[in-house]
């Protein structure tokens, strides 16, 4: 699979009828996950959930993560764990260097299994946007500098391409938050935080779910709502839902 054969940008209008909810990298912890949506009281036919990538990988369930893009009301963008996923598949990346980085679930996977993964993922894009004007906000896993008419222009070089999806400047103080004026709140994970917090644009919400004392946290777009649960709690104490709806 090549960078080119899924939607780089996706366009959504606003929810007029629910809430628009966004979870940081979910990375197999899928008790967590099903925890908070109960917690919450989710209503898939109503509320949307977006999320800023990296479902697999290092937790305890990367493939119940995966079956979430099945669900018409889970909207994911593509995160590093998953590009990464897609390179063994395709050739582009050895198996060990991705178990190095969490991927080692999948070594009892075959090649055609992770094929197929691969072929899941192919409708995920990079980037997506939701709503327009002061409501308006955006969803990419890792930074971007620039502003909504270069996100909207729906066309990355690989160096962008390659922040969109790795990139830490913007969190570990390299780069430089002036860079992303014009940029809605954009919704990010990629590098984990103890606390939700924002920098320049980028509000970053990956709050560390498989580390024994990270969380998993959920916020509700433009407001201060957020909900965070530890998968271990999760798990311990049983999901009172026992799917996703």
């Amino acid at each position: 699979m090549t960078a080119a054969t899924y939607p780089v940008v996706c366009w959504h209008p606003a929810n007029k009828s629910g809430r628009d909810l966004v979870v940081g990298d979910v990375h197999g912890c899928v008790d967590a996950l099903r925890y908070l949506l109960n917690e919450i009281g989710f209503d898939g036919t109503r509320d949307r959930l977006f999320s800023v990538g990296d479902l697999v990988d290092r937790g305890s369930d990367s493939l119940a993560a995966l079956d979430l893009i099945d669900q018409p009301w889970f909207y994911p963008v593509l995160g590093n764990h998953e590009d990464a996923l897609c390179a063994v598949a395709d050739g582009r990346m050895k198996r060990h260097v991705w178990y190095s980085i969490g991927g080692a679930w999948a070594s009892n996977l075959s090649d055609e299994q992770l094929q197929r993964l691969a072929a899941k993922l192919a409708s995920v894009p990079l980037v997506r946007i939701v709503g327009d004007g002061a409501s308006r906000f955006n969803v990419l896993h890792a930074e971007f500098f620039g502003s909504d008419a270069d996100l909207e222009v729906a066309y990355f070089p690989d160096e962008v391409r390659q922040q969109l999806l790795w990139g830490r400047s913007l969190a570990l103080g390299t780069g430089k938050p002036s860079m992303q004026r014009g940029l809605s709140p954009t919704y990010c994970g990629h590098t984990p935080v103890k606390a939700i917090k924002q920098i320049g644009a980028q509000i970053f919400i990956d709050t560390g779910a498989y580390t024994d004392d990270g969380r998993l946290t959920i916020v509700e777009a433009g407001t201060d709502q957020r909900w965070s649960v530890k998968q271990g709690w999760a798990k311990g104490a049983g999901s009172l839902a026992e799917g996703f709806r």
